[in-house]
């Protein structure tokens, strides 16, 4: 990972074709719309949700305050992704490797998600993205 900002993936990243199987399996979830990240790089695609217009909650969105993004997928010569997670659940995947602390959290659920680097590494990061989605769709109390 690159320690200065933009946090990037730098290397072992997905193929060109993996890393489109990605955006093409994410935009193809049920309300996940794409649009142009609030926060991110213009390579960068955001992940809107269709049934989600205003933020349950600020730690739920990479852009809190504006459109909820609770996703967005960095360019092909990135391939990582930054997501929201529980904090708990965002710190059981660093612990397996699976993700790193967003650089510029503010509240402890903004996470990296590393590029898969195969079929089963995809499937996992797509699970992730839609813990995602469903905790911006969650009231935090």
């Amino acid at each position: 990972m690159s320690t200065e900002g933009p946090q990037t993936q730098l290397s072992q990243r997905s193929s060109p074709a993996l890393w489109g199987e990605l955006v093409a399996t994410v935009f193809d979830l049920p309300q996940a719309r794409e649009g142009h990240s609030q926060v991110s790089p213009p390579s960068s695609r955001a992940v809107f949700l269709d049934d989600v217009t205003v933020e349950a909650a600020p730690e739920t969105s990479l852009a809190p305050g504006q459109r909820p993004e609770p996703v967005h997928l960095h360019g092909v010569h990135d391939t990582s992704l930054h997501l929201c997670l529980p904090a708990d659940r965002g710190r059981e995947l660093t612990e397996a490797g699976w993700t790193e602390p967003h650089q510029y959290e503010d509240f402890g659920t903004e996470f990296l998600v590393y590029g898969p680097r195969d079929a089963d590494e995809l499937a996992t990061v797509v699970g992730f993205v839609r813990e995602s989605l469903e905790f911006a769709r969650t009231r935090q109390d």
